[in-house]
């Protein structure tokens, strides 16, 4: 069912969609999954894979956003954390409830973050994940082993999301295809079709492995490329303005020993405004993020050295365990893809994150902004946009309640770094049962096995050493290094399990390396 191959033979058959959604992160699959289970003929196409950009390069919560409650945005707060509450029932392997502790240095800080967070918890509802607490100096110190001690008088922890971004938009392509979608990835549309009229119908896309061309016929395009959606506004009118600036966010990834126990931080005011989160992810933290405004954009964009030093430093004023850039195990850089400023003096962080949906003259439907935690929704109010012009019949969204791949009732403990498979966990143990070598580990500082290797070519659509590392197990992010050590192997497996030769596979390695070298601080 998740054979890449297959997928592209559906194109011979299939000679008119309803909807071709261009682009394969968490906006685009999320409308794939509306679109197909409201009963549309969905075709989704990513240029490489499924969240490739941003979407696999976040800080990894699902959360309301603490920073857009004090700048008064309460509707978006309130509907994320709706968003957040219905991505833990659907997705219950993947999305976790993390408690963070904000430190205070300040009597008064104590007083305005306990009466913020307060509210913070009224506007989830029903849909709380937990209470927001004033905490003693003494159980935070407990609480935050390697935490500053010097003027702190207290904290307040609250409860938030987290989740595996990229496994999630890997799940959610699974379910799309379960339901009859056309997901693919490394399919790259090149051309926007339009009839005498000037109406859209249809696209041109080139297959990144054969080079072939594919005419695709379709009622509805819907552009949801993030960063690049100027690129395809511009396929279709080539004298359309420019309506995406993006801002690089930045994330250092260090062992757990620098933030010991299962609480995140959160720092609310850093020297330039922003939010520092040092979360625990995969037994190690997180460090993030910044809002870097750029002129440019590319499928690999590359941390700053202000940017890494922001960072470190910030952390080295709340953390007793000094952080320096060797002790940097990986290093990602996002891209997200905001409404361009009004004027020069519009910092990023002030740009509203809500989602907007712009519609062409020539029907084509663009959705913009958002974020992870808000994907679904996002995506209902694309599909609702479109019926309402009349592009599709009417049909109610059913996303709600719907489970995604891999989602499962049984408790599933995170000490087993497998309990992100969910359901799936039993076909990579039977794996392992009958060929027992694919139980050993691919590195002796990961906890990833090779079996999970051979699962994510066989369902889960990996075509390159890339999308094995990046993205189905989170290698490159974890400990960039450790991933360049088994790319060999890696690529090895690959190569054999899609039966190429020996020149790919080199190819192979030479490319994820020099993607991989983006991922390491260098050491001068």
């Amino acid at each position: 069912m998740f054979d890449r191959t297959s997928l592209v033979e559906t194109l011979k058959v299939n000679l008119e969609w309803d909807v071709i959604i261009i682009g394969g992160g968490a906006t685009g699959l999320g409308v794939a999954l509306d679109s197909v289970t409201r009963g549309y003929k969905t075709l989704l196409l990513e240029q490489v894979d499924f969240a490739k950009g941003t979407s696999s390069r976040s800080t990894k919560l699902v959360h309301g956003g603490v920073r857009y409650l004090e700048q008064g945005n309460i509707d978006l707060v309130k509907e994320a954390l709706y968003e957040r509450g219905l991505m833990l029932k659907n997705a219950s392997h993947l999305v976790s409830n993390q408690s963070f502790i904000i430190p205070n240095y300040r009597w008064w800080d104590i007083v305005f973050y306990t009466v913020g967070l307060k509210i913070y918890d009224f506007l989830s509802g029903k849909l709380s994940f937990g209470k927001s607490l004033k905490i003693s100096k003494k159980e935070t110190l407990a609480r935050l082993k390697t935490i500053k001690t010097e003027n702190l008088k207290g904290g307040v922890a609250y409860h938030d999301g987290q989740f595996d971004d990229s496994r999630l938009a890997i799940n959610i392509a699974q379910t799309c295809i379960e339901y009859g979608a056309t997901v693919i990835n490394h399919f790259k549309v090149v051309q926007l079709l339009k009839s005498s009229d000037g109406s859209l119908n249809g696209v041109v896309a080139k297959d990144a492995e054969t080079n072939q061309l594919h005419t695709l016929k379709t009622k509805l395009v819907i552009n949801a490329t993030g960063v690049f959606t100027d690129e395809v506004l511009k396929m279709d009118n080539v004298s359309a303005k420019n309506i995406i600036r993006p801002s690089q966010g930045v994330h250092l990834v260090l062992d757990k020993s620098f933030l010991p126990g299962t609480d995140a931080i959160m720092i609310p005011k850093t020297a330039d405004g922003r939010v520092l989160f040092l979360v625990p992810w995969h037994n190690r933290i997180i460090v993030g993020t910044t809002d870097t405004l750029l002129y440019s954009h590319s499928l690999e964009p590359k941390a700053l050295d202000e940017e890494i030093d922001f960072i470190i430093e910030t952390a080295n004023k709340y953390l007793t365990k000094k952080v320096t850039k060797s002790d940097v195990l990986s290093v990602f850089s996002g891209l997200r893809p905001l409404a361009a400023p009004k004027n020069k003096s519009e910092k990023t962080k002030e740009i509203s994150r809500s989602h907007k949906i712009i519609v062409s003259k020539s029907g084509l439907i663009t959705i913009t902004g958002g974020k992870w935690t808000t994907y679904r929704r996002m995506a209902q109010d694309t599909i609702n946009k479109a019926i309402r012009l009349g592009k599709l019949s009417k049909a109610k969204c059913i996303t709600k309640d719907l489970k995604i791949h891999g989602s499962t009732m049984e408790m599933i403990g995170q000490s087993n770094h497998l309990y992100v498979y969910g359901s799936d966990q039993k076909g990579i143990n039977q794996l392992i049962g009958e060929f027992p070598e694919l139980g050993e580990k691919l590195h002796p500082r990961l906890e990833f096995l090779k079996a999970e290797v051979i699962w994510a070519i066989r369902n889960e659509m990996a075509r390159t050493v890339e999308d094995i590392l990046a993205r189905r197990v989170r290698a490159l992010f974890l400990d960039a290094n450790a991933a360049i050590e088994i790319t060999p192997l890696v690529a090895k497996m690959l190569a054999k399990e899609l039966d190429k030769d020996e020149d790919w596979k080199h190819q192979q390695i030479s490319d994820f390396i020099e993607v991989a070298s983006h991922f390491i601080i260098k050491k001068y």
